[in-house]
């Protein structure tokens, strides 16, 4: 007598169930982490640059007139890309109130939308 060894139609159909199942719940988590972890990115993103910029000014008296002057002077190693368009030239530079002081006061993401809690990325 020989004897074929496979599995079922209904044993594969159970297990392929199971599967979906395990990805429905597993792939929306997967995507939601994926997020948090952009805009984590974000903030310490924001908060490196602004922390470079203050210390520019402490140390000079003036701000950067540009991101790269932070790079250049070495405050910073690379100019950081914003993690949700993923490109180092959609910052937003907001210049100081007195333009005599340089031309970098501040730095915003240029990413469209909002954040997880409805913040629109370019008020973080």
């Amino acid at each position: 007598m020989v004897r074929c060894r496979g599995f079922t139609l209904i044993e594969l159909l159970i297990t392929l169930t199971i599967i979906a199942l395990l990805l429905t719940i597993v792939v929306p988590r997967y995507f939601g982490s994926l997020a948090r972890a952009d805009e984590a990115a974000l903030r310490e993103n924001l908060f490196i640059l602004r922390d470079a910029i203050d210390k520019h000014f402490a140390d000079t008296g003036r701000y950067p007139a540009s991101l790269a002057d932070l790079v250049a002077k070495k405050y910073i190693r690379a100019l950081p890309s914003d993690p949700i368009t993923h490109s180092e030239t959609t910052w937003i530079i907001v210049p100081p109130v007195d333009t005599s002081l340089g031309g970098v006061y501040d730095v915003k993401s240029g990413a469209q939308g909002a954040d997880r809690n409805g913040k629109p990325y370019d008020q973080l």
